[in-house]
């Protein structure tokens, strides 16, 4: 039996629970949980344990066996060899050049491609990614501003392509380069949400509430760029308390991220930070969010009214807030409107979504509600690497 198994099968009992009480409480089949206790299944989703783990009242991690993370797709290894290539190795024989990178001339070829990264243009990225970071580490001391940015989103490049390992590698550069705590802060942001695709919900979680500590502003004075770094921050204490199975400690801390968002009155994007923004909108996000992971569909639905699609901005962000909502629309039964929403965000984002595990599990509830599938929708499980 794994320990999974042994963890879900001893907290059971001692909260005096049969396996089909657990089921119907917890939403979870039957034979899942006699899988696991049996040991004829080593672990199960995330989502899963933290709907067990919800039911018998223990944080998530009591129920996992460590580091879940599921790898990147087919051809994403292939894609940016030449990215992790300039991320992991160094330059062993520089090749001479009479027209040697400048500070401008990083910095005006990153504005370039920054708008690349806000729309997930992977295909784009991996080309003009490999020789900006050459160029950057050629600039030694004076390039480091530049280049700890292009650390930072050559990091969340990597965690939003599942190559946690070369994402570890940019991160740690990008941290180690950081000038001060908000800019360490921006990079922290990218490695909690790393932890999180792994599983690693006690660890995202310790590391979120000590940055949140450490940047915490005196909100009589407080910058706005404080105060967004500080916002975010707190958005992922949130974001791994709630799949943590803590929605104390997630809802303390999604309320104290609005007082942050409230205090700038706007989506404020900081310096120190080259891709995210904050402030009432983001705040809205994440809370649409946490309501999909405790399974609270209606809710979803209820805040997407409140703000649209059309109002925010494109972005991963923006992508995320949709699949929620799609995710709540088949949980409710709404399969075709489901459907519909991952159109749009494929249509946005076609490179995006296949790298979205989120995005498979709502087309497998999209498939497992319908008698029938549409040539599109056999064509999506295709492109999102769902197999029918």
């Amino acid at each position: 039996m794994s320990e999974t198994g042994k963890s879900l099968k001893e907290i059971r009992k001692r909260r005096g629970l049969t396996q089909s009480e657990l089921s119907t409480a917890s939403g979870v089949s039957l034979s899942i949980i006699r899988k696991l206790e049996q040991g004829e299944r080593e672990s199960a989703r995330l989502e899963t344990l933290r709907k067990l783990a919800a039911t018998l009242r223990v944080p998530t991690m009591r129920l996992s066996s460590g580091p879940n993370g599921e790898g990147p797709i087919v051809g994403t290894v292939e894609r940016w060899e030449a990215v992790r290539h300039a991320l992991e190795r160094p330059p062993l024989d520089p090749e001479l050049s009479d027209e040697a990178p400048t500070v401008a001339g990083v910095r005006q070829a990153f504005a370039k491609a920054e708008p690349l990264f806000q729309k997930s243009q992977y295909a784009k990225l991996a080309v003009v990614l490999p020789p900006l970071l050459r160029d950057a580490e050629a600039l030694g001391d004076e390039g480091r501003p530049i280049r700890v940015r292009l650390m930072q989103l050559a990091g969340l490049l990597m965690v939003q392509t599942r190559q946690f390992d070369t994402a570890e590698v940019a991160l740690s550069r990008a941290l180690d380069d950081a000038a001060d705590r908000l800019e360490g802060a921006a990079t922290i942001h990218t490695q909690c949400w790393l932890l999180l695709r792994q599983g690693q919900l006690e660890a995202a979680l310790d590391l979120a509430v000590r940055w949140s500590d450490e940047t915490e502003p005196r909100m009589s004075r407080a910058t706005p760029s404080e105060l967004s770094t500080w916002g975010l921050t707190l958005l992922n204490v949130t974001a791994a308390a709630v799949r943590n199975s803590q929605p104390g400690q997630a809802a303390d801390a999604l309320r104290l991220a609005k007082a942050a968002a409230v205090a700038l009155g706007r989506e404020y994007k900081s310096e120190t930070d080259a891709i995210r923004a904050f402030g009432p909108t983001t705040v809205h996000l994440k809370r649409t969010e946490n309501a999909g992971v405790v399974d609270r569909p209606d809710v979803v639905l209820n805040l997407a009214e409140r703000v649209p699609v059309s109002a925010i901005p494109p972005s991963s962000n923006r992508n995320r807030y949709e699949l929620d909502i799609a995710d709540a629309l088949t949980r409710t039964g709404r399969y075709a409107d489901g459907f519909g929403t991952l159109v749009s965000i494929q249509r946005a984002a076609p490179e995006w979504l296949p790298n979205q595990t989120y995005a498979r599990t709502v087309l497998q509830r999209i498939v497992e509600g319908r008698r029938t599938l549409t040539p599109e929708m056999r064509q999506m499980a295709a492109d999102i690497h769902l197999e029918l």
